[in-house]
């Protein structure tokens, strides 16, 4: 009787032990996602006039029961749609940010970042999606970033997947890092950002015609995300169905239906 005491008060301790630490890292990474946010749109806020978007039914995500996304959307006067997906599930942590340009001739920015305990997954995306990637202004656009991108070429690189879009990726960083670099990982976020933002800033608006039509490339993107797939998409495809996701897509996540002329 004693022994069977003991054991069931040995993994009584336990199993506080790894709720306290669960409730802790939790706790901690969420501050620093937060955090994180408001760096980020204070940069762009800087910038550009930010205006929070009404995003909706798609405000409060909920998926499978157990996946709750928060969203929200916002307009970047003469910039485009900014949008904000965060999730916290305990062990794990993360925040989405997708820029779409509207009117600049500047790559579509994604920057994606995942707490998980003690370690963290952070993902820095440029994709090519623009009518002449070719042109001079734009070559400048990418030699900036790809200056950005030497700044972190110590921190060790991942390897994501093979994925039907590679190709569109002009500029990318897939980092692997510990908690105990939450402030290179901020620097990098928001040096990522304001080199991306600055870079938009500078460059001339786009004519009526030129954002249409980038738009439209824009648009073809998200499309195939939803018939050819995507990591992210796939899990929205699977609980929302294909025609609820390409909905959320266009008015909130990418917002192009925001900006389309008829």
């Amino acid at each position: 009787m004693k022994t069977l005491l003991l054991v069931l008060g040995i993994l009584f301790a336990l199993i506080l032990l790894i709720v306290c630490a669960l409730t802790f890292f939790s706790y901690r990474n969420n501050q620093t996602m937060q955090e994180m946010i408001r760096r980020a749109c204070g940069c762009v806020r800087e910038r550009f006039p930010l205006t929070e978007r009404d995003a909706g039914e798609y405000a409060d995500l909920r998926l499978y029961g157990i996946l709750r996304f928060r969203v929200k959307q916002y307009d970047a006067k003469e910039l485009g749609n900014v949008s904000v997906m965060t999730a916290n599930m305990g062990f794990m942590q993360m925040v989405s940010f997708m820029l779409t340009p509207a009117g600049r001739k500047v790559p579509l920015c994604t920057l994606d970042f995942m707490y998980i305990l003690g370690k963290r997954k952070s993902y820095v995306e440029f994709y090519d999606l623009v009518t002449d990637t070719r042109a001079e202004a734009y070559q400048n656009v990418l030699a900036q970033l790809s200056a950005m991108r030497a700044r972190y070429a110590d921190l060790p690189e991942l390897t994501p997947a093979p994925a039907w879009y590679d190709h569109l990726l002009s500029i990318a960083m897939h980092k692997q890092l510990h908690a105990s670099q939450d402030a290179r990982n901020a620097d990098m976020f928001c040096d990522a950002l304001c080199t991306w933002l600055d870079a938009a800033k500078a460059a001339p608006l786009a004519s009526a015609e030129e954002t249409a039509a980038q738009l439209q490339i824009i648009q073809q993107y998200s499309d195939q995300l939803i018939s050819k797939g995507g990591i992210s998409t796939d899990v929205f495809k699977k609980a929302m169905g294909a025609e609820k996701t390409r909905d959320f897509f266009d008015r909130v996540f990418f917002g192009i239906s925001n900006y389309r002329v008829s």
